[in-house]
Formats: structure tokens, sequence, C-alpha cells
């Protein structure tokens, strides 16, 4: 009898944290608002809002138990990925799927939403791009710009034969240097380009070339520290917002020009 109440008693919280009305442990994991990944993160009013915003706070609604903090505060992506494979963040929102992050972090299924990667030329630039060939045969002197840290860098790698400058992880840096005529072209991804372009003040000086030249899926992640019952809870309420066609509504809202 003494045996099956300490049973009982080990396994009631674990009850009472799944099924319907019970109350889970309260988990704070920590994040940070990516710098130049709108329109994941966005500034506005001297608050960070955007699409990733809105997905944990979604998620912190679905289980209240759950809290995302560190969100009103920029980091470089670069830094919020070591720190994330440190285990001094637990989560980040948005990360494309490559091997090395595999081996880092914990991707939750189902993708986020997805992305295209385009390429950018100054407006004057009569230039014209249908694939990566065309790219290759502009010569070693067209200089295809990247964001240090951003999986267009592993892009540009893969494809080969090409002059890539990713010296700076900042967004805003790049494009000024494509405008300076720095380098030929700028690739980067949608959504989110077009009001990137319009906050910059850079709609009238660059243009996106119309063509597609890679596609993939972005995702939310945990570091391989977290433990297995958070893993698990995030991934219900993610699950419980595709499922719903909430993560797709939110896509909508933020897939277009960004109000300051």
């Amino acid at each position: 009898m003494t045996t099956c109440l300490r049973l009982l008693c080990l396994l009631l919280p674990l009850l009472c944290g799944a099924w319907p009305g019970g109350k889970a442990a309260a988990v704070t994991l920590r994040v940070a608002a990516q710098e130049g990944t709108e329109p994941k993160f966005v500034a506005r009013g001297g608050a960070v809002v955007g699409l990733c915003v809105d997905i944990l706070r979604a998620i912190e609604k679905l289980d209240p138990g759950l809290t995302f903090k560190g969100d009103q505060h920029w980091m470089p992506l670069v830094r919020v990925y070591t720190e994330l494979a440190r285990g001094e963040q637990d989560a980040a929102c948005g990360v494309q799927r490559t091997v090395e992050r595999e081996n880092k972090f914990i991707f939750l299924e189902p993708a986020l939403f997805p992305i295209n990667y385009m390429l950018m030329a100054r407006a004057d630039d009569p230039v014209v791009i249908n694939n990566w060939d065309d790219v290759r045969h502009l010569g070693p002197e067209a200089v295809v710009l990247a964001n240090r840290g951003f999986a267009s860098v592993q892009i540009l790698e893969e494809v080969g034969g090409l002059n890539v400058d990713a010296r700076s992880a900042s967004p805003p840096m790049n494009l000024q240097k494509l405008i300076a005529g720095r380098a030929r072209l700028f690739l980067h991804r949608t959504p989110g380009l077009q009001a990137f372009l319009a906050r910059a003040g850079a709609a009238d000086k660059v243009r996106i070339l119309p063509v597609v030249l890679a596609s993939n899926h972005l995702y939310l992640v945990l570091g391989k520290h977290v433990d297995r019952d958070t893993v698990a809870r995030v991934q219900h309420a993610l699950t419980r917002l595709d499922k719903s066609g909430e993560l797709e509504r939110m896509l909508h809202r933020w897939d277009g020009p960004v109000t300051p």
C-alpha cells in the first residue's frame, strides 16, 4: 500500500500537467530580438513587435505556464546563435535548418513559415539575372553581399564561383555598401524585403531582381540543454497554432510593408 501511495505521489504532478485544466510547472525561456530580421522582429515606438513576437505571445496564451523573456532586447543574430549553443539562451524564432545547426539546436515541427532568397541591385544597374550562372558570368569584379551569420552565406558558398563579401552581420550596412557601389548584388530573403528597403529609405535606390534563387523554411528552435518536458510543451503549442491556421494568419499580417 505504501509503495502504491508513493507511486501515485510521483505520478500526480505529471498527470495534472498533462490533463486538461491541470497546471503545468512555470517555465521561463530566454530569447532575444534578432537585429536585421524584419518582419520577425520590428522596432516600433520604442518597443519590439513582429511576426516572431506574435508567435511567442500566442504560445504563451496556449500554455500560460510558458514565458518567453528577452524579446524586447535587441541582439545581433550571430550572438543569438552563439548564446543559444552555449545554453545562455533557450530559444530562437525563425531559424533556417542546416546540418551544423541541427547538431546544436532542437528544431520543432512544423516550420513557422517559408522564405525565398532574392538578389538586390542598385536601381540604375541594368543587370538581368535569371539563375546563378548569370551571376557567375558577371565575373570576379561582381561582388555579392551576404549577411555574416545568416544562411545566405552558406547558399552562396554552395553555389561556388562567386566573389562573396560576408564581412558584415548588419543588413542595413550591407545595403549601404550596395548603394555606395562597393558591391554589385546583395542576397537577402523575403518576406520582409520590401519593408526593409522602405524603412532604410532605399526603395528608390535599390531594386529587387524578380527571380527566386533559393527557398527554404524557418523554424522555432530550442537549445539542446532544454529539458524534454519543456520541449514537448512548446511543440504541442506550436502544433495547435498550425492546425488552427493561426500560424498562417500571423504570417499574412506581417507579409508586406511594415508600418514603423
